[in-house]
């Protein structure tokens, strides 16, 4: 399975703008490449070099396996 972005590329920083330092919107997320029996989807986004420790920002559940994007600005992360 393959996530994807088109605010930034993999292993690049997420920019400021989907920050809690920026304008706070959820960056737009496509993926692709799911096993045939997928039901669902999970999605988790933490902060794996937050100071305090791994964060995370928000998490969604149950996600229909017919959906394959968030648009842009779909929820505030922080």
């Amino acid at each position: 399975m393959r996530l994807t972005s088109k605010a930034f590329n993999n292993g690049n920083a997420v920019p400021r703008r989907f920050t809690c330092d920026g304008e706070n919107v959820s960056s737009p997320l496509q993926w692709a490449d799911a096993p045939a029996e997928t039901q669902s989807f999970d999605l988790l986004c933490d902060d794996s070099d937050a100071p305090s420790g791994v964060w995370l920002h928000w998490a969604i559940h149950d996600i229909p396996s017919t959906t394959l994007r968030l648009a842009e600005g779909r929820f505030r992360r922080c």
